[in-house]
């Protein structure tokens, strides 16, 4: 099976903007921004645009400094652990980037076969305000959909878990969608809903995904 995860609010309870916001003394912005597009009251393009330009002239060193703040939630990495001794293909597709979840896998020692993420632009030592990426403008339904087709999977067979209104494009095409303490917006369009790692892997195992 295929089993994607989005990332920021759903294995992680971190959220990579607002990290940064912090460094960058503009975290109040970037939260009201995101709370804005988990609703499904913005689009994650615009949000995630706006965000970035927030960023405009942040160090690479204290970029940094924020992802390595990233941590996975309790229980997560043992999830993953879980789903690749099984033999499936474990997948994060994220709006989030690409540094912050390769930082927080490595913190706890895990791996996933697949990242598709976005990043953050930097010249000459300090961000550009810009942001660029596969799931900025492109939405999860096509990478899960895209994925499945490469590692040869048909769409019934894909499990998508995530929390937020930019996870809704892959929870509806998915073969189970799993919302992961999710927004208003998100819940009912959701096969089942979980509110920790226990709770998933319980899932998990009851569905004989493990």
């Amino acid at each position: 099976m295929l089993i994607a995860f989005d990332f920021d609010g759903t294995l992680s309870d971190s959220e990579m903007t607002v990290l940064l916001g912090e460094e960058a003394g503009v975290a109040d912005e970037i939260d009201e921004i995101t709370e804005r597009a988990m609703n499904d009251e913005l689009s994650y393009a615009e949000s995630l645009y706006a965000r970035a330009e927030l960023l405009d002239g942040l160090p690479e060193e204290q970029v940094e400094a924020a992802f390595d703040r990233v941590q996975l939630r309790p229980g997560a990495a043992e999830v993953i652990d879980a789903l690749s001794e099984a033999g499936h293909h474990v997948a994060i597709l994220t709006g989030g980037f690409d540094d912050g979840v390769a930082a927080a896998l490595e913190r706890e020692g895990v791996s996933v076969d697949t990242i598709v993420a976005n990043s953050l632009p930097i010249r000459n030592g300090k961000l550009t305000g810009e942001a660029e990426g596969p799931l900025i403008e492109g939405t999860k339904d096509t990478a899960l959909e895209e994925l499945a087709g490469e590692v040869g999977v048909e769409m019934d067979d894909t499990v998508a878990i995530g929390d937020g209104a930019n996870d809704l494009p892959m929870l509806e095409v998915a073969g189970l969608a799993i919302g992961y303490e999710p927004k208003p917006a998100v819940g009912p369009h959701c096969d089942v809903i979980v509110e920790s790692m226990t709770d998933l892997l319980e899932l998990l195992e009851a569905k004989a995904v493990l």
